[in-house]
This record gives structure tokens, sequence and C-alpha cells, in this order.
């Protein structure tokens, strides 16, 4: 039972308006039914409908607490998304989320709606896990460009995402890539390091200068995995986290992915067909022990991609071990 002494700002108003303001929970058929049943007195009496009250009186309501409560309104906006994922991993602090070429990471000027980062908010959201506006918002740990497919992480709590920015900041979260290039590759396997730059006005990367202000070192590992009709099937490792390291490194050596009509060929791209560069995010070693921490779940395990389609399409023959 609850016990409610009316103020002033009730004085000459009814009953029922005050119980529909006090009982949100409680649609007016319930509240008549309340009023019909006796569970609504005023000073110890029981009203009727047209009750009028005075300041001052005690209103007495003998019902469920969750009656009290307002309903939670559905969003509009993360209520009417159908979330379409493909989830390699999840826990209460953080999700692998397998990215499909052609999807942006984050929402812009030009979409909205349709990103990974929306699509895993309303999953979440119609999980019932988290609320527009209630503190943090799940966020992506890492992004890859829209052509390139893909594992990315989302933490669902600050604390996960401050987390794992500190293990990549430390290179402890190990970005294995698989890509193909044109030509042959001169030695199986290598290191490419360079200095990129992203010069003002320029949507690329570029190799630059020694000294040059602005450069960054960028360190990528490769072997190649195989080797047919003028094009290379490589596995990369990134010792650096640089934007369009692989594709830009690759370009500087004569090797451009395919499909990359930014760093490569457009004419040469041509006669494959191929919608986009040909690379793929597609493992994950998490190269920590986190025991009693928010990764804990992640630590010491790898993760892979099901399926990576530019190597089904160009190198059918070969088959990705799974870790």
């Amino acid at each position: 039972m609850k016990s409610i002494v009316v103020d002033q700002g009730w004085d000459g108003r009814r009953l029922t308006r005050f119980l529909q303001k006090t009982l949100p929970a409680a649609g007016m058929g319930q509240i008549r039914k309340f009023l019909r049943l006796g569970r609504v007195k005023v000073d110890g009496k029981r009203p009727g409908e047209d009750f009028v009250l005075t300041a001052g009186q005690r209103v007495e309501l003998y019902v469920e607490d969750s009656f009290f409560e307002a309903p939670e309104r559905e969003d509009p906006f993360y209520s009417k998304i159908h979330p379409k994922l493909s989830i390699l991993y999840e826990d209460a602090q953080v999700m692998l989320l397998d990215k499909r070429a052609g999807l942006v990471c984050h929402p812009d000027e030009g979409e909205k709606v349709h990103t990974l980062l929306t699509y895993a908010q309303a999953y979440l959201y119609q999980k019932g896990e988290w609320r527009p506006g209630a503190g943090f918002a799940p966020a992506l740990c890492n992004r890859i460009d829209r052509m390139t497919c893909g594992i990315v992480i989302l933490a669902k709590t600050p604390e996960a995402l401050r987390a794992m920015d500190a293990k990549i900041r430390t290179r402890e979260v190990e970005k294995y890539y698989l890509c193909i290039v044109h030509g042959r590759m001169k030695h199986p396997e290598g290191t490419l390091a360079h200095l990129l730059i992203h010069r003002p006005g320029e949507k690329k990367v570029a190799v630059a200068r020694s000294g040059e202000p602005g450069a960054k070192e960028a360190v990528t590992y490769y072997r190649a995995v195989d080797e047919r009709g003028g094009l290379t099937l490589c596995e990369c490792l990134l010792g650096t986290g640089r934007t369009h390291q692989i594709r830009a490194q690759f370009a500087a050596i004569g090797h451009p992915l395919l499909g990359d009509n930014q760093y490569g060929s457009a004419k040469r791209n041509a006669p494959f067909g191929m919608n986009g560069q040909a690379l793929c995010a597609y493992r994950l070693h998490f190269a920590f022990d986190d025991r009693g921490g928010v990764l804990e779940g992640l630590g010491g395990r790898t993760f892979q991609v099901r399926d990576v389609p530019f190597v089904r399409e160009f190198f059918p023959d070969v088959v990705i071990p799974q870790p």
C-alpha cells in the first residue's frame, strides 16, 4: 500500500486524473477496476469515479508496485532496424563482428541506418541490453574500410572500451589480413616498411620522404599463400595500424590489390570484375591474459571469419585453416 497526501496543485481536480498521473502503467480501464474493487481510498473512504480532490486529503493505493512505473517506450529508430549481423563471439563486455564488404563501420552524413555500429546498437537495444541516452553507448574499438571485409571489435561497456584500446595500442591484439595482389611476389615472404603520410586535401595516403613532417612508420609482414593467373594471395600481419596501410604499401612496391582502383589501376582491375579491394581482416589473436578482467573471455584466443568471398572466387582450392 502507498499513501500520498494531495498537494495544492491537485486541489479541485478529478481523482481519475490524479490516478492516471500516479499510476502511469495503468490504463483508464484498470483505474476504474481499482475504484470498483475498493483498492483506492481517500481519507479511508471509497470514492467514486467523479470524485474531486481537496488539498491535504490522503489517497491510499492498494495496487502492485509495477503500476507506479511508466512502461518503457520503444525507441522509434532502433526498434525498427533489422540488425544484419554476423556475430563471431559475444559476452557481457564485447562482441566480434564479421563485417561484409560494402558496409560502412560508422554513421556519417550519407548513411545513418545501414552501418555496422547502428546494426550492433539496434541488436543490443532489441535484446534489452542497452538504451539510448542511458550513459555509455556501445562503440567500435577498431574500424576497417567500407569495401574491406572482416572482424571488427565492439565494446558494450566503457571498461571494455578502455581495456581493448590499451591492448590495441600495446600490440597485444594481432591483426591478420588476407589480400590478393596483382603480379607475382619476388620474395615469397618479407616485411614492407614505409613512411606514410596523409597530405591535406588528398583522399589517400602516400609514401613519404624520409624526414617529411607528419609521416608515420608503417610495417606489414607478409607471406605469399598461392599464385595463379597473374594474381597472388597473401597473408599479412600488421606491425603498425596506419590508415590504408596494406593497400598503400603493396601499391608502392608495384603490386596493388586486386579491385583497388584508388591505389591501383581501374584498367588493370576491369577484367576481373572485382568491386572493391580484395582485402579481409580475417583473423584476430588476443595475445594477452586477462583473467579476472573485463576481457577475460578473449585472452589467449584466436578468432577467424568463416568465409572470405574473394578467396573462394579466385583461389577456390585454397583452404584457410581454422584456428
